[in-house]
């Protein structure tokens, strides 16, 4: 472990990492150690309550460790579950709120906002409101409007766990292209192993509050449900998971 966390490719690292909220109260972490690779896609699974969100929200800056080392660029973007857009702004203006928060010229945004909408197959629908947009589409408008501030490291709190299978699948798959076109980092977490199978290079297994075990996960893309290759890696994680 230790010489995967002082590797010079890593751009995110824990290192011997705890989180409690007040003194006394219970433990949202203990003792994680994990590095994450330029331009690696990682998954964080686990049992409810057993710390991925708290990982995912110190890494983002959100939330600030009580112990230990974290190593994190400066320029992070998350998405989260509710896609989390004004409904007042369009989905232009709501990929274009960060770059103005940040004071990007005014052409540069608009140019920005457009690509990464275009990016995520939402051109034709720049002037609709969140509420005129399915579940699967404001998503598409958050993670654009993620990118579009061009963050070394992106973020997903489990954004897919709200939308129908079919939606996710495309999802899935749109969100591997967009990994390997902006080769950005990417750490997501997960409730379903499948999924995390799917789109990770790296999947890592949490319980009790710490890392129970990291899986490699060396299957080509596109990855598909029904290869043997693709059960193996499930029912492997899968134990763990309940052991």
């Amino acid at each position: 472990m230790q010489n995967d966390l002082d590797s010079n490719n890593n751009v995110i690292v824990f290192d011997a990492v705890s989180k409690v909220y007040q003194p006394g109260s219970e433990i949202a972490l203990h003792d994680v150690s994990f590095a994450v690779r330029e331009g690696e896609f990682v998954c964080l699974i686990g049992p409810s309550g057993c710390g991925k969100t708290t990982a995912l929200k110190i890494i983002a800056g959100i939330e600030k460790e009580s112990s230990g080392v974290v190593v994190r660029p400066e320029k992070i973007s998350m998405v989260f579950q509710s896609g989390a857009l004004l409904p007042w702004l369009t989905a232009l203006q709501n990929v274009a709120l960060g770059l103005r928060i940040n004071h990007v010229p005014e052409h540069i945004v608009q140019k920005e906002s457009l690509k990464h909408l275009e990016m995520v197959k939402l051109h034709d629908l720049v002037n609709k409101y969140p509420r005129e947009l399915s579940g699967g589409q404001r998503q598409r408008v958050g993670i654009a409007r993620a990118l579009a501030m061009n963050p070394s490291v992106l973020l997903l709190d489990e954004p897919f766990s709200a939308l129908d299978p079919k939606t996710t699948e495309e999802l899935h798959q749109d969100l591997i292209t967009i990994w390997k076109e902006t080769k950005k980092t990417i750490v997501m977490v997960s409730h379903l192993i499948e999924e995390a199978v799917s789109l990770g290079d790296r999947v890592v297994l949490m319980n009790n509050f710490s890392i129970k075990k990291i899986f490699s996960i060396a299957l080509s893309r596109p990855r598909r449900e029904n290869e043997v290759e693709f059960s193996r890696e499930v029912s492997q994680i899968r134990r763990s998971f309940f052991s």
